[in-house]
């Protein structure tokens, strides 16, 4: 059995001293894509290079104190890649891929965080730019590998998918263009919602991130933005997945998924 995780961590610091080594120890994940670390390497290095037993691989933002993504992983990898080879992504530190090949597999593990739009018109049309870039790159690499992404989308793809859809219709996360991107890779591109696999009705039990403001957590206003999207055999072998809301580490929840093979 392969566990993976996701979550944004809405600060490697913060989450830290919430508790996260701890439920990462009891939850036993092989591994864990982090998304938002708003750390740079010296924050890292001597504190969170590993994480309950898993050793960790990062993507940094130039930027300090912004984005930032990661893996903790159990296992080797063959080969780390970090970035996409898109500067104004590189920059801000939002694609890493292990890769995990044997000679009966050809794996590709990848923590991402996507933008998001929500503080205006020029990060919306950034974000767009993001989609318009990664589209044909995630194509290409199911087109050559077995391919497990994880991480914050910041896309709700349908009215299930959050609490107030009727208010949210013209904002980002919810927008016309980006819910129909994601309906393109989950046709055309090829890739599996895996969580909609399991649980294809699931409403407020399936929230993985919930606003600071208007109570938004204690009356579960929430939005399913965090994902894993693999190809189909991948997802064929998905047994069980959950969103963990005993404990809050950050604004999002991980959410958990068993998969039935090994590494």
């Amino acid at each position: 059995m392969f566990r993976l995780t996701s979550l944004n961590l809405n600060g490697i610091r913060s989450a830290a001293a919430k508790g996260l080594e701890a439920w990462v120890a009891a939850t036993a994940p092989d591994c864990m894509g982090v998304q938002e670390l708003k750390a740079q390497a010296p924050d890292v290095q001597g504190r969170f290079e590993a994480l309950a037993g898993l050793k960790g691989y990062f993507h940094y933002a130039t930027k300090k104190g912004y984005s930032g993504v990661g893996i903790y992983s159990r296992h080797e990898p063959s080969e780390v890649i970090v970035g996409m080879g898109e500067p104004e992504f590189d920059d801000e530190g939002r694609y890493l891929e292990l890769r995990f090949d044997t000679p009966q597999r050809r794996l590709s593990l990848i923590s991402c965080y996507f933008p998001s739009g929500s503080s205006g018109d020029e990060r919306q049309d950034a974000k767009y730019r993001f989609l318009d870039r990664i589209y044909p790159w995630m194509v290409k690499l199911r087109q050559q590998r077995q391919v497990l992404l994880v991480g914050d989308v910041n896309i709700a793809h349908h009215e299930k998918d959050l609490k107030n859809w009727k208010g949210n219709l013209k904002n980002s996360g919810f927008l016309p263009e980006e819910r129909a991107w994601m309906t393109r890779l989950l046709t055309e591109g090829g890739y599996v919602d895996v969580y909609r696999r399991l649980h294809p009705d699931e409403t407020e039990a399936a929230y993985t991130w919930w606003s600071n403001r208007g109570q938004a957590w204690a009356k579960n206003v929430g939005w399913r933005i965090d994902y894993h999207l693999a190809t189909p055999a991948l997802a064929e072998t998905a047994r069980q997945a959950s969103v963990y809301k005993a404990q809050r580490f950050s604004d999002h929840a991980p959410l958990t998924i068993d998969y039935d093979f090994c590494l």
